[in-house]
């Protein structure tokens, strides 16, 4: 049995994505800038595929931007809002637990002269607000807190953050602006911009986190604001993001948004079945290990520490099973050195180095999951038997 539970790095393209990325290439292939017949064939999945993906955030179509990936999105919300706004402040505030794709740009604005603030959070990643709010000066200008952490789950109060910067900018006759990276909440919880996320003014998504195409993400820019491009050029994406589009990639990931969002409660029901499963299976059968997820956290991440094990050993064992998770992000758990989330979050040396997450999505089953939990009980079983990690 192959079970894959490392969701949260990648998904597996629906097959009605690659198929109209396969249509694309092949038949439709003209450039959407070309004024022909096939230039006006390729255009027409790009517009349909931002149609979607707007009416997904709640947005306008001509508030939503096609980029080559999350991290794009992000480095061009943060050095955008930095550039456009410098002269009203030099401030920014995010979290300590952001994905690398916000704290390698914030790395660089401080080198650049920018203040960033970084907020701390609990033992079950919650974000400390209090903090949050104190932080901010008349010098802020932009706010970024992601949407679910990549690692552990946990749900941001990204309704909370909007109340309070509204009330501020309010009360202070000043814009501070709010960006979420949403990648990993883009399809797990809620994200409505004309509903209760009203007030944030920039969200970055990713197409291969919704069973679309890797080489795809998209940037909500709040109708209004003035942000510069990274790239320029031709003027594709309405200057937002010059380069000929990819329209393959456009097109599978505007086929994902709708079958997404076309079912999203019974996805989400399903996620939540396996990972309860999982969670309630492994809780019964394997003593000395800590729950680094909170019980509210999105239903597609479960981080869980084994003591007395090693992430990175269990992790090959499982796989010699056909099972496949991540000891932490997919973007850093190559890389030495101890996740900076669960470093964050407070946890031991041991605690973390026995971390492992996993991550689903609806086409996991309750099957797959109690054949997971025996497998992960005899791997941690022998690993505590022999003594090999203590």
């Amino acid at each position: 049995m192959q079970v894959y539970l490392d969701n949260s790095a990648t998904t597996k393209p629906y097959d009605k994505a690659v198929d109209v990325m396969t249509k694309v290439l092949r038949e439709d292939f003209g450039n959407p800038s070309s004024l022909h017949t096939l230039g006006i064939a390729a255009e027409k999945y790009v517009k349909q595929a931002r149609k979607s993906l707007a009416q997904s955030l709640g947005a306008k179509e001509d508030e939503v931007f096609f980029t080559s990936c999350g991290t794009e999105a992000d480095v061009t919300a943060l050095m955008g809002v930095a550039t456009a706004r410098k002269h009203r402040g030099k401030k920014i505030i995010t979290t300590k637990v952001e994905h690398p794709a916000i704290l390698e740009p914030c790395r660089k604005l401080e080198s650049m002269g920018y203040e960033v603030e970084y907020i701390d959070v609990d033992k079950k990643c919650r974000l400390d607000t209090e903090q949050l709010k104190k932080a901010v000066t008349e010098d802020t200008i932009l706010i970024s807190v992601m949407g679910v952490n990549n690692e552990v789950g946990t749900v941001m109060p990204l309704k909370e953050i909007i109340q309070f910067k509204d009330k501020y900018n309010k009360e202070h006759g000043t814009e501070i602006l709010m960006h979420t990276d949403a990648v990993q909440a883009f399809g797990k919880i809620p994200l409505n911009v004309n509903g209760e996320h009203r007030g944030i003014d920039l969200i970055s998504v990713s197409g291969h986190k919704i069973h679309g195409p890797k080489g795809i993400g998209g940037l909500y820019i709040r109708k209004g604001l003035t942000v510069p491009p990274l790239l320029m050029g031709g003027g594709q994406e309405g200057h937002m993001r010059s380069g000929t589009e990819n329209t393959a990639g456009i097109a599978g990931f505007g086929e994902a948004v709708n079958l997404t969002f076309d079912n999203f409660d019974e996805r989400i029901a399903k996620m939540a079945a396996a990972k309860t499963r999982l969670l309630d299976a492994i809780q019964a059968e394997i003593k000395d290990i800590i729950i680094n997820s909170p019980d509210d956290a999105a239903p597609s991440v479960l981080n869980i520490s084994f003591m007395g094990t090693r992430g990175e050993v269990l992790l090959h064992t499982l796989e010699a099973e056909g099972i496949f998770v991540s000891t932490g992000s997919a973007c850093s758990s190559n890389k030495k050195g101890q996740s900076h989330v669960l470093s964050a979050m407070g946890l031991k040396h041991k605690e973390i180095e026995g971390a492992i997450r996993f991550s689903f999505s609806e086409f996991n089953t309750l099957e797959e999951m109690d054949y997971t939990a025996e497998k992960v009980k005899q791997a941690v079983t022998r690993f505590r038997k022999l003594g090999s990690f203590r």
